[in-house]
């Protein structure tokens, strides 16, 4: 049997065509993968923990408008715990920002990231990844079908009505068996060879940057459990309200030592300087009595 009669066997074309439709839907998928995923990790390798806070903007505008990551960003989006600051207002009306929680300094997640941002959300969630996967069992499986089809085929054309015609059918026979038996090697075959060029594939175009992006996200967002976050919340209430409580104890004492004291620089001299002008105008009153009385006893003499 030459090649030619090989390859243009039914049974082997449609093993091969299988193969061949096979890779190329893989390397085409693994290389749209590759593309976005080097996308992505061109945008988060810009950012550090420590700008975080300012640009957050920038990476949500962007994540969310990026189709390939956007339904995984808004699930993620949800799990993230912001540094909150209370403003309180200073000496000369000036406004302060003060932490809430003394931990929380950063934008912090209380979900691993990689829960979100991992091989399926990536990857296989983005075509058809089971297909790949029954890729090998299906070559496979196309081996014993087509080669019990042939040999069915081939015993259903002997024909023993003569010599002549039964040589002739064994013959064919013969050939159909090697026939059927190709078919069962070019499957298991192709299948070996789709497996380790999958493998290969996958790990070169998805996995390594793959693994890159989820170490950068890892180091972006600090985890914190929630309960964790609740309880620090709980320890910087319980502190404000012992601080405004002292406050307010204090506060009798010190409207006293107020008062006592603006007595002290205002009222007081302002008293001493009244009393000091009553007696200047009850002392000049009396002069003026005095030389009025001596004035009308001269009048009479």
């Amino acid at each position: 049997m030459n090649i030619l009669h090989i390859l243009t066997d039914i049974p082997i074309l449609i093993v091969l065509t299988t193969f061949l439709f096979s890779i190329i839907y893989c390397m085409k998928n693994y290389f749209f993968v590759n593309k976005n995923l080097k996308i992505f990790l061109a945008f988060i390798s810009n950012f550090r923990k420590s700008d975080l806070n300012f640009r957050f903007k920038e990476i949500d505008e962007w994540m969310s408008a990026n189709p390939y990551v956007s339904a995984v960003w808004l699930e993620f989006k949800n799990t993230l715990v912001f540094s909150e600051s209370v403003a309180l207002k200073g000496k000369n009306n000036n406004l302060t920002y003060k932490e809430v929680s003394s931990t929380v300094q950063n934008i912090q997640t209380t979900v691993d990231p990689l829960y979100f941002f991992n091989d399926e959300t990536l990857v296989t969630s983005k075509f058809n990844n089971k297909f790949l996967q029954t890729v090998p069992t299906i070559l496979t499986g196309f081996g014993p079908l087509f080669t019990f089809l042939n040999i069915a085929i081939a015993f259903g054309k002997i024909d023993f009505s003569s010599q002549e015609r039964t040589i002739a059918s064994v013959a064919n026979l013969m050939s159909s068996m090697q026939t059927a038996a190709l078919v069962s090697v070019i499957a298991v075959g192709s299948s070996l060879i789709f497996l380790m060029f999958e493998r290969v594939a996958f790990q070169m175009l998805c996995n390594k940057p793959l693994s890159v992006c989820k170490d950068l996200m890892g180091k972006l967002f600090d985890n914190i459990s929630s309960e964790k976050f609740l309880l620090e919340l709980l320890k910087e209430t319980k502190i404000q309200n012992y601080s405004i409580q002292n406050v307010i104890t204090s506060m009798p004492e010190q409207f006293t030592v107020a008062l006592n004291s603006g007595i002290a620089t205002n009222l007081v001299p302002y008293l001493e300087n009244l009393i000091f002008g009553i007696n200047q105008v009850n002392k000049n009153m009396k002069k003026v009595v005095k030389s009025s009385s001596v004035d009308d006893v001269d009048d009479l003499f």
